[in-house]
């Protein structure tokens, strides 16, 4: 078995990558309500510019494949993430098994008072391309960090705002 299946594909694809992007925010809402909207999978398209989220496998919770596709002009990038952890209200663990983007990734949810938690996303990708892929990804990790980031800005807005999940 390879792949997103869970056999050996996905046991290398679940090994830290050399690309590490991690972005946080700070939500003015309890954990219970900030981590539900984070996995309302389907919804992250509201807030991930460009793309369309979708449960393809299961539903949402571990074990789960979702499949995130963003699109620009005819570019497209098609991303599966298995959900591999669920610790509710404080964690999401998935593993990026797709033919491009592989590696492991974590959603966290810290709690800092009684309406306030703080999102910390952390993405391990290994890079593609080889030496081209190691080279390209210091020129790459700032437009990244920025897009993360700023999604998850809109992600803490819509909560506050009462419109996710």
């Amino acid at each position: 078995m390879t792949g997103s299946d869970g056999g050996a594909g996905f046991a290398e694809a679940a090994q830290r990558g050399a690309a590490e992007v991690t972005a946080t925010v700070i939500v003015k809402a309890p954990a219970e309500r900030v981590f539900a909207a984070l996995t309302a999978w389907e919804r992250q398209s509201d807030w991930i510019p460009l793309t369309t989220v979708r449960v393809v496998e299961g539903d949402g919770g571990e074990g789960s494949l979702v499949e995130a596709v963003t699109a620009l002009g005819p570019a497209v990038l098609r991303d599966e993430m298995r959900v591999v952890r669920v610790d509710a209200p404080y964690e999401v663990g998935v593993v990026h098994c797709g033919r491009l983007l592989r590696g492991p990734g974590v959603l966290r949810c810290t709690p800092l008072g009684r309406d306030r938690t703080q999102v910390v996303w952390h993405e391990w990708f290994h890079l593609p391309g080889g030496a081209a892929g190691r080279v390209a990804w210091p020129v790459l990790w700032p437009g990244s960090k920025f897009s993360l980031t700023q999604a998850l800005k809109k992600f803490a807005r819509l909560v506050e705002q009462g419109r996710l999940p």
